[in-house]
């Protein structure tokens, strides 16, 4: 019934079903972090406990560029663990990250470099190989503080740290997309203007509706009502004509970088068409699974 049936409905509802058991699982998730992180990958990882970067991770959300909105949980995880600004820079800009972004960030709770990743799955799966069941004590955090290491760049000189002050000053106070575009272009930096190719580049909706899904996922009580509205703004994503489909043929099938979006200018997206993606879906909505964090198997 509705519009929602089919493969992308499917596709959302058990991908976020996942997220979910990641999230609300008692037992520690260890994600080592050794490449590209991106989308989906991001959110079968993020929300484990430990978060372990290398010298090869690239980190980054970039769904406005392809007419989407950064989900898998990101409405969630980024205004709860990142301070305001920084989340929407993240989420509207799809900036890349390395190791010592994330690390400064808090996106990353560990570096380990890539040659002694081996050793440390070893030390991993000898500390918790008489685990038991419950509320076990951490086995996982002593072995990471062991391995872990100080990366060549400090976190304090990373990108993130040495353009902390602008990204605040451009993306914390706005009400707006429009008004953060307007402070990028008043800071009139080599970094602003990235920051306003980036957002130039990417689909006017997506940028909308992604700065309010962020505002609302900050007010939401539990990653499982997040994921219920990121689950609404998905499906509103995938209707037939939206943005989601030229930003996918500009960049992945023809990668001529070049997608028509519509509507074509911040301006001409409404309220009512940003509210529209968080409509309730009625008995087609995503439903919270059952089972908890208590050690019970959630039925995916």
């Amino acid at each position: 019934s509705g519009g929602t049936q089919g493969l992308t409905s499917k596709f959302f509802r058990e991908e976020y079903k996942v997220n979910y058991a990641i999230r609300t699982w008692n037992r520690p998730q260890i994600s080592l972090w050794n490449g590209a992180v991106m989308g989906g990958g991001a959110g079968i990882s993020i929300h484990g406990e430990y978060r372990v970067a290398t010298e090869n991770t690239l980190f980054a959300m970039p769904e406005t560029a392809l007419g989407f909105f950064p989900d898998v949980g990101s409405c969630w995880w980024m205004s709860h663990l990142l301070m305001p600004g920084m989340a929407r820079f993240l989420a509207l800009t799809g900036a890349r990250l390395n190791a010592p972004d994330l690390l400064y960030s808090g996106i990353a709770t560990h570096y380990v470099p890539s040659n002694k990743l081996d050793e440390l799955q070893d030390a991993l799966a000898h500390a918790t190989a008489q685990e038991g069941t419950g509320t076990a004590p951490d086995l996982v955090g002593p072995v990471l503080r062991d391995f872990h290491e100080a990366p060549a760049t400090p976190p304090d000189d990373s990108f993130l740290a040495r353009h902390a002050r602008s990204i605040d000053a451009a993306f914390t106070s706005p009400d707006s997309v429009e008004e953060i575009l307007i402070n990028l272009a008043n800071q009139d930096t080599e970094f602003s203007k990235e920051a306003l190719i980036l957002m130039n580049n990417a689909s006017p909706t997506s940028l909308k509706v992604t700065f309010e899904g962020l505002k609302r996922g900050g007010y939401t009580a539990s990653i499982g009502e997040d994921l219920q509205m990121e689950y609404r703004m998905s499906q509103a994503f995938m209707k037939k004509g939206s943005d989601f489909y030229r930003g996918v043929r500009a960049t992945l099938i023809e990668k001529d970088g070049k997608a028509e979006w519509s509507p074509a200018r911040l301006e001409d997206v409404t309220k009512d068409m940003v509210e529209s993606y968080f409509a309730p879906l009625g008995e087609d909505e995503w439903q919270i699974p059952t089972g908890d964090a208590s050690g019970d198997v959630i039925d995916l």
